[in-house]
């Protein structure tokens, strides 16, 4: 039952997390900076991940040790929303997206060569055509830029490695025993204050009473952020982290599909082959996951 959860965590955590390509470019397109999109984005989200924390009882203290551990894990997961943000900038959201999803072999590389994890021949099959099929997703999507395309790339590899090193890190630290809400509620609420810091050194931070950008700053903020990480941790919690991150497939799929639909980037045949791959890497995991259970 707990491998099932974490199966669904794990994919209700990268199918909304798709979703803040769409609402963070609408919010650049109102003329927000990347601090400003990312102060909102955090800020909204730790507040409403500590009214449930309270509303469910939950307690939040934390030892020096645990605090610790929570302060450079919010640095891992703020560097990677800041590089994704300057990647959308520049290079299509589909590929800055796909691009973010090779982070599973960054993870695997992890776990293999510093905790000698044992991957199944299965698993890491189902990565490599993931991995596969995102970069397939991308193919026909290059040549649409909206900047600078080397700090686009450039933005979307660092995403790769902090990334990955938040959820390596939060499996295999003090973390894995701290409450999943409360967790996410801390790097959310560090995050929010380095991005507020950032937003006034480099110009300020509106406040913004319009109706619309608020609907754009929920979105970004609630299903993108606060339900995305805190499904994340739960499903590293259950599954383990390489596990996890085979179903960030559908972060790329959901990107490239809003990004096709709304922002008109291309989609190609190369496209449809990607995500042929990544269903059937997500239903070999299934399969798999179920004949280990029985």
């Amino acid at each position: 039952m707990e491998r099932a959860k974490g199966i669904l965590y794990a994919a209700l955590s990268s199918s909304t997390f798709g979703l803040a390509p769409l609402f963070t470019l609408l919010l650049l397109g109102l003329g927000y900076s990347s601090f400003e999109v990312l102060s909102y984005r955090w800020g909204v989200a730790s507040l409403f991940l500590g009214a449930l924390a309270l509303l469910a009882g939950r307690s939040f203290r934390l030892s020096w040790p645990e605090l610790r551990t929570v302060f450079f894990l919010s640095l891992f997961r703020a560097a990677t929303s800041l590089s994704l943000v300057i990647a959308y900038q520049h290079i299509a959201s589909g590929v800055a997206s796909t691009i973010h999803f090779m982070y599973p072999l960054a993870v695997a590389l992890a776990m293999m060569c510093f905790f000698r994890e044992k991957g199944s021949v299965w698993v890491f099959a189902a990565i490599g055509m993931s991995i596969v099929g995102a970069v397939l997703l991308s193919l026909g999507n290059v040549d649409f830029t909206r900047g600078n395309t080397t700090l686009g790339m450039v933005s979307a590899a660092v995403s790769v490695v902090s990334y990955g090193g938040y959820i390596v890190g939060v499996r295999k630290s003090r973390a894995v025993g701290i409450d999943s809400t409360v967790l996410t509620c801390y790097v959310m609420g560090l995050g929010a204050l380095y991005f507020i810091a950032g937003g006034l050194v480099t110009g300020g931070i509106r406040i913004e009473t319009d109706g619309t950008a608020w609907l754009c700053i929920l979105g970004v903020a609630l299903p993108a952020t606060a339900v995305s990480n805190m499904t994340l941790v739960q499903a590293i919690k259950r599954i383990g982290p390489t596990l996890t991150s085979v179903f960030g497939a559908l972060e790329p799929l959901t990107a490239v599909v809003i990004g096709v639909a709304v922002f008109g980037e291309p989609f190609t045949v190369q496209g449809a082959a990607g995500i042929l791959l990544i269903v059937a890497a997500v239903t070999i995991v299934i399969l798999h996951s179920g004949r280990r259970k029985a």
